[in-house]
């Protein structure tokens, strides 16, 4: 894989330029982007995924709903349905989407809707509830809107800074793009992180004046979430299967590891719709560990099935630097 990915640089390149035109034609007005009433949050990254934008996406309702309604509009990645479409709890991932469920099963009190097209999904969902905010979700490089502020998400262990563009590297945008954001987040940090470690990298990414670094990391619960109902992670066994289908489960991994939690690993790739010879095959473990999105992607079809829930804590004063530029809006 990696050598074939060495073998299309030369396409890496023409799709870098092709990237920076596109950006050029919208800061330079030859390609218009739309603003709205409302105040308009949008969280994203540089690259193709595994930065934490759900959770991100979580977090920030729960620190916003108090300040009124809060909607998130999402694409609904690899969903079946088309259009505007308002995403319920008892909807299915294959109809909206995993991600848009997930958040909805989780907050079932928001408004949350997929539309590819966001100029549309925004004047619906402004039309249908009137929120006090709107979350976009994975929309950093959808140029068609002009958010009120955005949020870049970027990993400790894979920088956007030394990533490449597709398809030698997992970039989708050009890395001058970080200084659209109001926020830079750096996600799956240590919680440990040092001072020292967080200047060096405040020092490669460079923001700019009146940017905000901030660091985060994963912070897992001791508790899996089933149909069967919670359980300590303890006392799941030693016949575990862990499942797997998000870009990047590396940290879930080293947590894992450090609870000295004993498990297989099956491996699927992000946004995996499992199928039914592949629920036969799972149903024959006594038990089966995996994320939330997975979970949600599952649909209740795997009764052994338990899910451990993940949520960004901020290094430092991170979490009051962000709720203060939130309240700034």
């Amino acid at each position: 894989m990696q050598v074939l990915r060495k073998l299309v640089f030369p396409f890496s390149l023409l799709y870098a330029l092709v990237v920076y035109l596109r950006n050029v034609c919208y800061d330079y007005g030859i390609f218009s982007s739309k603003t709205f009433k409302t105040p308009i949050i949008c969280v994203g990254n540089l690259s193709t995924g595994g930065t934490g934008k759900t959770p991100m996406i979580e977090w920030l309702l729960e620190q916003m709903s108090p300040l009124g309604k809060v909607a998130v509009l999402s694409r609904g990645y690899k969903r079946g349905s088309t259009g505007f479409l308002r995403v319920t709890p008892e909807l299915n991932a294959e109809e909206v989407g995993d991600e848009p469920l997930q958040i909805s099963k989780k907050f079932p009190e928001n408004f949350v809707a997929v539309d590819a097209n966001r100029q549309r999904g925004i004047a619906k969902i402004e039309h249908q509830i009137s929120p006090r905010y709107i979350l976009l979700d994975d929309a950093y490089q959808h140029r068609k809107v002009m958010a009120s502020m955005y949020i870049l998400l970027t990993a400790f262990n894979d920088l956007y800074i030394d990533d490449w563009y597709l398809p030698t590297g997992n970039l989708r945008d050009h890395k001058k793009e970080a200084r659209r954001a109001h926020v830079i987040i750096v996600t799956k940090c240590p919680l440990t992180l040092s001072k020292e470690v967080q200047a060096a990298i405040k020092k490669r990414l460079k923001p700019l004046t009146g940017q905000q670094l901030l660091f985060c990391g994963f912070e897992y619960e001791q508790k899996a979430y089933g149909l069967k109902g919670t359980i300590n992670l303890k006392d799941l066994g030693d016949n575990i299967l862990l499942v797997t289908g998000i870009a990047n489960p590396d940290p879930l991994l080293q947590f894992l590891s450090a609870q000295h939690i004993t498990y297989s690993h099956r491996r699927f790739p992000d946004h995996h719709f499992f199928t039914m010879k592949e629920y036969e095959e799972l149903s024959l473990f006594p038990v089966i560990l995996t994320t939330e999105k997975d979970f949600t992607r599952m649909g209740g079809r795997l009764p052994n099935a338990y899910f451990i829930s993940v949520k960004h804590v901020f290094l430092g004063n991170g979490k009051d630097l962000l709720n203060k530029a939130i309240k700034n809006l």
